[in-house]
């Protein structure tokens, strides 16, 4: 049986929380992708790449899974009336309703994280709480039809994990494989905690700014 999955597309989008997830999913036997925003036109990622919307959310089906990614582009969504009824009304039937970055705090202004545990960009960790959500510190957070990734790479752990739900281990280390995704990075420094205090600082105060917006639009949803 077809899998049908929808992963929400929106101007300033961080296009990794989007095409690394995209990647490991399409890979998936017997599955049907869908890129959704208002219209068809193309939309521009915060780094300057285009991306093209396959399907309108006004006409978008009910889906199995659905994905919303992160970026500065979710912040005015925040309080979005059209796009927030359109993540309740697939989550009354979807099996999955799963966001990467800051994309749960999306999920999380809709009221679908609530009583729920979950993840986020490190940067923005504590908001979960004003969604109602119990905030982990993991990569992926599983907590029963809701799964959540961390900050822009996590998305393809993310992904990985999702499979293995969707289908089974054996697909995702085939899929994982077929990537070639075995991280080696050239510095341990992905994470605060490896980072350190002085690296972690000048880092947090990059997102500082956008953090502020977060907050501000999370308050006036409350």
């Amino acid at each position: 049986m077809t899998i049908r999955i929808g992963m929400l597309l929106f101007p300033k989008i961080t296009q990794l929380d989007l095409t690394g997830p995209f990647e490991v999913l399409a890979r998936l036997p017997d599955v049907e992708l869908a890129l959704l925003w208002r219209s068809l036109e193309p939309i521009t990622s915060s780094t300057g790449l285009t991306i093209q919307p396959t399907r309108t959310l006004r006409e978008a089906p009910a889906f199995d899974v659905l994905v919303v990614p992160g970026g500065a582009g979710v912040i005015p969504l925040l309080r979005d009336a059209e796009v927030i009824g359109f993540l309740r009304r697939q989550a009354e039937t979807a099996r999955y309703m799963t966001a990467v970055c800051t994309g749960s705090l999306l999920l999380g202004a809709a009221g679908l994280l609530e009583g729920y545990a979950a993840t986020t960009h490190w940067a923005y960790h504590e908001l979960l709480a004003r969604c109602g959500a119990t905030a982990v510190k993991q990569r992926v957070v599983v907590d029963r039809n809701r799964i959540t990734g961390g900050g822009v790479t996590a998305g393809i752990d993310f992904a990985l994990r999702l499979v293995a739900e969707l289908s089974d281990e054996d697909t995702a280390r085939a899929i994982q494989l077929g990537l070639e995704y075995d991280p080696e990075p050239p510095f341990r420094a992905g994470t605060p905690a490896l980072a350190g205090e002085e690296l972690s600082a000048r880092v947090r105060h990059l997102f500082e700014p956008s953090r502020k917006q977060y907050e501000d639009e999370l308050d006036r949803r409350q």
